[in-house]
């Protein structure tokens, strides 16, 4: 996962920093050539790391920071800020024109960035927003690229529109925006092609639909794990076309990370969002903030919130509360939940937002796909078996097993522990019920937990 070691040695760090109760000058000097030496490792531009270490040394000796209450936490605090400034202190959003005026996207970046991809995710994400987005196919040269938007496209419910791979594309672009117009899309994302590495045809074909289509934004797509190198891009097709923003891909992988903490100070453009897994709902919006945290090892609750919201269905939820007041749930609610979970991303991804709970994962073996096993042995019962599991005798336990493909004590310990989790909601709601006073549990997102 993307800056793990990064976030393993800071931690190291800030530890060092919290165990003195006083710092000296020496101390924080000593505590930053760590902190340079991890964001070196994690792969972010030297230019930008040297002046971020001189920033935190030049606050964090100050006479305020060293004589405080608490100056470890006080140079962590700023360690954290000037992060955030470093990536852009707020989110930014995809500029989008207001009333019918059509909002045209010009989507660039090198092959292999996970461009047509990223194009058919911010259709989706825009559709969801009432926006009715038109995806463009200008890449004429790789083979299947039209055909690989039309199939994302599909999947999105979002109409494509190409000309084939024999027209220019640049009269692909200004027949897309007629198109558009005469069907009504108010957004234009125009997939344009991508090369191998960076080349002058590849610029001036770019520089020419600029030149003959009104461009909203020229959005840049870039591979995480290219590291350096995806700073280098942002900053050549800076220099060369013009961008008004990236979007980092792959950032799941791994990678060091060091191009987030990179590109904004060295094009001056924002990070709009990143993309964290293959499914469509894994692009993000970027939030400094946010990114911080988790680099830091401090969690990152409103993702997770922003997860939970995005993947329970509120109505089901209720349904569920219900049914684990009473005790009465069974089989098909726990694999819903599961189901829901998934959807949410890894556990391991999960845990890892909740402050203080990424540090203790380090050592800590989750198995995300032993998700999969149970609902193997789940989808091997019956819907009566589902629904009432005390029926589950030996016999329809062996059977289950064959079915999933797996150990009966793989079965048997499954039943065991579903059967004293329906014991102990059984106990807590006694509890709450005799003891007057009715705790509401924690709601994330809609779903509310009573535990």
């Amino acid at each position: 996962m993307a800056f793990e070691s990064l976030t393993d040695k800071l931690q190291n760090v800030f530890k060092n920093l919290r165990s003195k109760g006083r710092l000296t000058e020496a101390d924080v000097k000593e505590a930053m050539k760590e902190v340079k030496r991890a964001l070196l490792e994690a792969d972010v531009n030297f230019r930008v790391v040297k002046s971020f270490v001189k920033t935190v040394t030049d606050r964090a000796i100050g006479q305020d920071v060293l004589t405080g209450l608490n100056p470890g936490q006080m140079v962590i605090k700023i360690v954290k800020e000037e992060m955030e400034s470093l990536m852009g202190s707020e989110m930014t959003e995809l500029v989008i024109k207001q009333g019918n005026e059509i909002t045209v996207f010009l989507m660039a970046g090198l092959q292999g960035a996970g461009k047509t991809t990223t194009c058919a995710k911010i259709a989706g994400q825009l559709k969801k927003k009432g926006k009715k987005p038109l995806l463009v196919a200008c890449d004429v040269y790789r083979p299947a690229a039209i055909k690989q938007l039309e199939v994302n496209g599909a999947k999105q419910g979002v109409p494509v529109f190409t000309m084939g791979d024999k027209q220019n594309p640049v009269d692909i672009a200004k027949a897309s925006i007629e198109h558009a117009k005469e069907n009504d899309n108010n957004i234009v994302i125009l997939d344009t092609a991508g090369r191998l590495h960076v080349d002058e045809s590849m610029m001036e074909e770019l520089q020419n639909i600029k030149a003959n289509v009104d461009v909203t934004q020229t959005v840049l797509v870039v591979d995480a794990m290219t590291g350096q190198d995806a700073v280098n891009v942002a900053k050549t097709f800076e220099e060369k076309v013009g961008i008004d923003g990236v979007i980092l891909t792959k950032l799941d992988g791994d990678t060091r990370g060091g191009a987030a903490l990179s590109i904004r100070a060295v094009t001056g453009k924002p990070i709009l969002y990143v993309g964290m897994g293959e499914k469509f709902e894994d692009l993000q919006q970027f939030y400094p903030d946010r990114m911080t945290s988790r680099i830091l090892g401090m969690g990152d609750v409103f993702t997770l919130i922003e997860k939970a919201e995005n993947a329970v269905d509120e109505e089901e939820a209720r349904k569920l509360e219900q049914k684990l007041r009473k005790a009465e749930f069974g089989f098909d609610d726990f694999l819903s939940q599961m189901q829901q979970i998934k959807k949410m991303g890894g556990l391991t991804d999960l845990l890892s937002m909740i402050p203080g709970v990424g540090s203790q994962l380090k050592n800590v073996d989750i198995d995300d796909s032993a998700m999969d096993s149970i609902e193997a042995i789940i989808y091997s019962m019956t819907p009566e078996e589902r629904a009432n599991p005390n029926i589950l005798n030996p016999s329809r336990k062996k059977r289950i097993a064959n079915g999933a493909g797996v150990k009966l004590q793989d079965v048997n310990k499954l039943c065991k522990q579903f059967e004293q989790s329906r014991k102990m909601m059984k106990q807590m709601n006694g509890m709450m019920g005799k003891g007057g006073r009715r705790k509401g549990g924690f709601n994330l997102g809609g779903m509310k937990l009573p535990f």
